[in-house]
């Protein structure tokens, strides 16, 4: 089997994230920071150590300014209804994914911000703009939006600014707090290689979100209302500790060989990029250079539906996505709302001969279509 949907989750994990995982469950299986305890020191010991690994990724200072979630719909949920005041104005991208577009289409139906979804949204700023929210590379396209400018502007017009790093944190640099980013979210189980079921985000300093949830935090127990301190504030509940355990493992891998894994994915999208090119009939979506996106390329194949063509490669033993991808806007402003687009996103283990395989196999398609 050739794996190629990295962009909804990694695969393969590399084996320090499978034996954090295996260990957590087998040896440390109690709630961390709920007890006094030497396993329960050991596990909230797993949850620190993943904060810290995590900051270093993200070149944070104070690693208490990450808090941990259930995945990245769910840290991008806690920015934006928490950040967002009555009459706020919100500005977003067309090429935003739905777990962005979703909350703010709700926020906005029910009369707390004004919303307006742009396709060029730095074109757009202005003193009118309470909040930006902006993905740092599109799930469809992959293309890489300029993340410091974004910032910039929003120091000039004191507008809040929120980056959804699902698709670039684990690859590419990322320095939220040196770029002055005040909220910037990410899942665990893409490119920082962890498991299903884990998300981050990272809070600026000096920046209060109203919690989206309050419950047990194992601090101030004494008091019923949610402490303030983080990110006791942010993670209510017992925490996902074996999940949390593998993204702090797949951080640090991320911290060894990132430049690495980022210089493979360069080589393969040119290889790709170009090969898809190559291929009569075949329409490729976004940047064509390697340098201005991920490892995430969607094409079309002459006039075949996306479905089909995923399911003749499913045949041949390639895993893609097919459809919207839950970025329809994005689709919207691309003209392929109807049908979608096939998308094939390198990871850390994708190597030439997969590359390979999916352009015989897309050749072959094209060769064959009924459409």
């Amino acid at each position: 089997m050739i794996y190629l949907d990295n962009a909804a989750t990694s695969y393969p994990k590399p084996e320090s994230v499978l034996r954090a995982v295996e260990r957590t469950m087998r040896f440390l299986g109690a709630n961390p920071g709920r007890s006094g305890h030497r396993m329960s020191l050991a596990a909230a010991r797993i949850v620190l150590d993943a904060r810290e690994a995590l900051a270093g990724l993200l070149h944070v200072q104070n690693p208490d300014d990450i808090v941990f979630g259930a995945n990245c719909t769910d840290m991008l949920n806690l920015a934006l209804q928490g950040a967002c005041r009555q009459g706020m104005r919100v500005l977003t991208s067309a090429y935003a994914h739905n777990s962005v577009l979703r909350p703010l289409h709700r926020l906005a139906a029910e009369g707390r911000i004004r919303l307006t979804i742009a396709v060029d949204p730095l074109a757009r700023m202005g003193p009118d703009v309470d909040l930006l929210a902006l993905p740092h590379a599109d799930n469809v396209t992959g293309a890489i939006l300029p993340v410091e400018q974004a910032a910039v502007l929003c120091r000039m017009h004191k507008c809040l600014l929120l980056v959804d790093a699902a698709q670039t944190a684990g690859v590419l640099p990322l320095y939220p707090e040196e770029w002055g980013v005040d909220l910037c979210a990410m899942p665990g189980h893409k490119a920082l290689l962890g498991a299903q079921g884990t998300g981050a985000l990272y809070i600026r300093p000096g920046l209060d979100l109203e919690p989206l949830k309050a419950g047990g935090t194992g601090t101030s127990s004494h008091l019923l209302t949610q402490p303030r301190e983080r990110p006791e504030r942010y993670e209510s509940g017992t925490l996902n500790t074996p999940g949390i355990a593998s993204l702090g493992q797949g951080a640090r891998f991320c911290l060894l060989h990132r430049p690495e894994i980022r210089g493979r994915e360069l080589l393969l999208t040119e290889r790709l990029l170009a090969g898809l090119l190559d291929i009569p009939r075949v329409t490729v979506y976004g940047p064509l250079d390697a340098v201005s996106r991920v490892g995430t390329v969607s094409f079309n194949v002459g006039g075949l539906p996306s479905g089909r063509v995923a399911d003749e490669l499913d045949a041949a033993g390639i895993c893609v996505r097919a459809g919207l991808h839950c970025a329809p806007l994005a689709h919207e402003a691309m003209g392929t709302g109807e049908r979608g687009a096939v998308r094939a996103s390198l990871g850390y283990a994708s190597t030439a001969a997969d590359v390979d395989a999916l352009l015989r196999a897309v050749a072959r398609i094209e060769r064959g279509r009924e459409v």
